[in-house]
């Protein structure tokens, strides 16, 4: 799916989440039932493969790309700057791209817990492949050999955007990703950092979907939710 199709899609579901909240707590004051009000919001876990695209978030600098718009042009890849957080990243083939729609006030109204869990979730599916991965202080996202100086590898991006407590954007993780489009950038704009995949680390490459059924049941074992298949439109929610 190219990345603006995911993006207004995205909006749609985040949207008519943020109407359902502001309508229900209407309703809720009028009937003077706020005390144990429960928003009929609806959460999703999006998963998207999208062609070669770049993606600045808000707070990115151009800067931090390192060829044309002719250059980019010629090697087929698409630019966006975006509404989420983080700065330059890559979105492409082999990588799974996870876009969670979910209304926090559900679970727990903290984006820095957020994050973590969402590392978590990437921490734990390396780990059942027997790869190692963690944090880095101050630097949001999965790395391998966050505390060896000169041995950092990012393997997984985060950018996420929050309004009403509902999010939108999410995660990058690199499967069997070709790793070369990031020698165009500097990724999330931290310099002297390598990024990594799975492929890369494990010296073979991964079937895809099963890593995504890994993520599904480490996403249902760190946020508590049960996620579901909805297959018209081919995606899980909670």
């Amino acid at each position: 799916m190219d990345y603006k199709t995911a993006w207004d899609y995205q909006d749609a579901l985040m949207k008519a989440n943020v109407d359902a909240k502001t309508s229900s707590w209407q309703l809720a004051v009028g009937n003077n039932e706020t005390t144990n009000h429960k928003p009929q919001t609806i959460n999703y876990l999006l998963f998207v493969e999208h062609p070669p695209v770049y993606t600045l978030g808000k707070s990115g600098k151009m800067e931090h790309v390192l060829i044309n718009e002719e250059q980019r042009k010629e090697r087929g890849i698409e630019f966006y700057q975006t509404n989420r957080g983080g700065d330059i990243t890559f979105h492409g083939p082999e990588q799974i791209v996870g876009y969670p729609i979910l209304d926090l006030e559900k679970f727990y109204t903290d984006i820095g817990r957020y994050l973590r869990e969402l590392e978590e979730v990437i921490i734990l599916t390396l780990a059942d492949y027997g790869v190692a991965a963690g944090r880095s202080k101050g630097e949001t996202g999965v790395w391998i050999d966050a505390d060896v100086p000169g041995k950092e590898r990012k393997i997984c991006a985060m950018g996420v955007r929050c309004s009403r407590w509902i999010t939108m954007h999410g995660f990058a993780f690199n499967i069997n990703t070709d790793l070369n489009y990031f020698n165009y950038i500097i990724p999330c704009g931290i310099q002297n950092k390598k990024v990594t995949s799975m492929k890369e680390e494990l010296g073979y490459e991964l079937p895809v979907e099963e890593v995504k059924e890994k993520l599904k049941r480490n996403f249902e074992r760190v946020f508590h939710a049960e996620l579901r298949e909805e297959k018209r439109k081919k995606k899980s929610k909670e």
